[in-house]
């Protein structure tokens, strides 16, 4: 098979809007990785690798050949020697029931929302729901943050408005710096939901209306907040270590 060669071939320009839009990857429901450790995890974990671009063969992976120019030009990384290739993304089934969803609003950072998904598929959480204005779980920046957990860990983006659906019943409660909050050591036991908002505002009046209660991360007083990927790890970790 000739090697592309073209930047204007359409599988070509596909790769690009894909790497670089976040409604084409809605659109399509696809999303683009590199590496060859990152497409290993993903056969690995059963994710459903749609195609390959690669400067030579790869075995066990039906390839499109391309030349390095142009496996450079559709990469996400930098002085990338391949493969760069393209993932369904993962469906949720549909009625599943949930017992631990770990829920971020508002937060833009990728590697935030990279390192969450991946401290969610550790911890065995059902599923992250990205509310309000969250970095897309699929811009390349997250995937590679999440080191294969987007694979592998269900999430879903919704609204606040959107929020109870996505949750499905579970009893949500709201990591908060507010007095009378429970220790976050002393939540509820059995399903329940916790949201962790972005550093600078933490979670909207919106959303706190719709918690049965708030939890804290104790610290010393004259610390006032953690990274959101850290505070989402401390809780998720007391979410689960009874089970672990």
């Amino acid at each position: 098979m000739e090697a592309i060669r073209s930047r204007q071939n359409e599988l070509i320009k596909r790769f690009v809007a894909l790497r670089s839009d976040a409604r084409a990857r809605q659109e399509a429901g696809e999303y683009v990785c590199a590496g060859g450790t990152l497409l290993r995890e993903a056969v690995a974990s059963g994710a459903e690798v749609t195609c390959v671009l690669a400067a030579g063969d790869i075995p066990g992976q039906p390839v499109r050949l391309v030349t390095p120019e142009i496996l450079k030009a559709v990469s996400p990384l930098q002085d990338s020697s391949g493969p760069v290739f393209t993932v369904r993304m993962r469906p949720i089934p549909p009625g599943e029931a949930l017992c631990r969803v770990i829920v971020l609003e508002n937060v833009q950072d990728p590697g935030n929302v990279g390192t969450v998904l991946r401290t969610a598929d550790a911890f065995g959480m059902d599923l992250v729901v990205l509310c309000g204005a969250c970095a897309d779980p699929y811009n390349p920046k997250t995937v590679r943050a999440s080191m294969g957990a987007v694979f592998r860990q269900s999430v879903v983006k919704t609204d606040v408005d959107g929020l109870d659906g996505a949750l499905r019943g579970l009893p949500l409660y709201g990591a908060a710096l507010a007095p009378g909050g429970t220790d976050v050591r002393a939540l509820p036991a059995g399903p329940l939901a916790v949201a962790i908002g972005n550093e600078g505002q933490g979670l909207t009046a919106p959303l706190l209306e719709k918690c049965a209660g708030t939890c804290r991360i104790p610290m010393q007083p004259r610390a006032e907040s953690l990274n959101a990927g850290v505070a989402a790890a401390l809780v998720m970790w007391e979410m689960v270590r009874e089970r672990i």
